[in-house]
């Protein structure tokens, strides 16, 4: 990366290598959403951050200030998109237009499929698929505008890979990444990088398909550092996709 910003134009140093840029980060505050926050804020991004728990989202708030940037926390609920146009309009006021999209938002649904309902089918897909289509429209019109951006979509192994009781969760992730391939190839022009990070089993709170052997799992941190990468690419480069596997296999 170059010394001046050409979107945004301040100087960065060594350690800021994300200074002058605001990055938006759905579901941001906790689990994988939070460490992604947090990590961009310690790389010296400003830092917006969404989800629906407003005490969590205060906390979260407090955190990312502490370490010097701007930072602002909005509940919105990324599946309706009046909700996405005011958090997009309110990010760009408060702080400015966003630089780096981080479409984190997701939930955990699994069992065999022909026991679940169409309330719950609608449920993970609004939240996991839809919630992408709705935020990344709404932040690319700016993006071709300023002549570039990074969004990077939180997707799975899942969205690679089939398991029994998985269809729902599986159907919503191989979507992400159908979704993330062709908004690639339709925005690189702009100068627009979009990218895909599918990790294996983290630890968090997010539901799974059960107990998980902490020594045998990601830890949010690891995602985290794998956006931050992405960020920080070259300006010349464009790395696609990034696969996460705990190093220890369960």
């Amino acid at each position: 990366m170059g010394s001046i910003s050409e979107t945004n134009g301040p100087v960065k140093c060594a350690e800021k290598p994300l200074a002058g840029r605001v990055a938006l980060v759905t579901g941001g505050s906790r689990g994988i959403g939070r460490a992604i926050a947090l990590k961009l804020a310690g790389i010296g991004a400003d830092v917006a951050i969404c989800g629906r728990d407003s005490a969590k989202l205060s906390a979260s708030e407090k955190e990312l200030a502490a370490t010097g940037v701007r930072a602002v926390a909005i509940a919105a609920d990324v599946t309706k998109s009046g909700d996405v146009a005011k958090l997009v309009e309110r990010v760009d006021k408060e702080l400015q237009p966003i630089a780096i999209l981080v479409n984190n938002a997701g939930m955990g649904l699994f069992g065999p499929f022909h026991e679940k309902s169409e309330e719950e089918w609608d449920r993970l897909i609004d939240t996991n698929l839809k919630s992408v289509f709705l935020v990344s429209r709404a932040v690319v019109p700016g993006m071709i505008k300023r002549g570039g951006g990074d969004i990077i979509n939180i997707s799975s192994l899942a969205g690679k890979n089939v398991f029994a009781g998985g269809g729902i969760y599986c159907a919503s992730k191989w979507g992400v990444q159908g979704l993330s391939g062709c908004m690639a190839e339709e925005l690189r022009e702009y100068g627009i990088r979009v990218s895909t990070v599918c990790p294996g089993s983290v630890a968090t709170e997010f539901g799974g398909r059960g107990p998980k052997d902490p020594t045998k799992v990601l830890r949010p941190e690891d995602v985290a550092h794998a956006v931050a990468m992405l960020a920080m690419q070259g300006e010349q480069s464009f790395v696609s996709n990034v696969e996460l596997r705990p190093l220890k296999k369960a």
